[in-house]
């Protein structure tokens, strides 16, 4: 049983990865789907109840705003994993300019993101921690968390 916590910037590839690597395997929750907190805590206990995997697609730039999703993922006895988005602003801001008009995200929203973002660490209920970066390809590197140098 996993819960996987993305942590990034808007339109750092969030989505995109998981849609690559989870979207057979984990649930998505996702307030940009979901649109309330309400809805989405009921999406979370129904997967904590069934024991079913899932993904925490959202920006969670906190330790505070991860801490809702790590606390009853670890209750209930999962593995908890994180995803942190390596990319910068400028690159986040060209992805996001190629949205969809009805998708994208102010400029100064990504910014705000940015500057609110806590690099995670394992001591905060993280049983593993990966850094992901988007490959010249348009894939995606994965490497195993060892510092927070330079991230993100």
């Amino acid at each position: 049983m996993e819960a996987i916590l993305f942590v990034g910037i808007q339109a750092s590839g969030k989505t995109s990865f998981y849609r690559e690597r989870f979207f057979r395997t984990h649930v998505r929750l996702s307030l940009d789907m979901l649109r309330t907190r309400h809805r989405e805590a009921i999406l979370l206990h129904a997967c904590l109840a069934a024991k079913q995997p899932f993904v925490i697609d959202n920006t969670n730039p906190t330790a505070a705003e991860r801490a809702r999703y790590l606390v009853p993922a670890h209750a209930a006895g999962f593995q908890t994993i994180g995803y942190v988005f390596d990319v910068d602003m400028a690159a986040s801001l060209e992805r996001n300019a190629a949205r969809p008009a009805a998708e994208r995200v102010p400029p100064k929203g990504i910014g705000g993101t940015r500057r609110r973002l806590e690099i995670p660490d394992l001591s905060e209920g993280f049983d593993q921690l990966y850094r992901v970066r988007i490959a010249g390809c348009g894939g995606f590197v994965v490497e195993r968390w060892t510092d927070s140098a330079g991230c993100p």
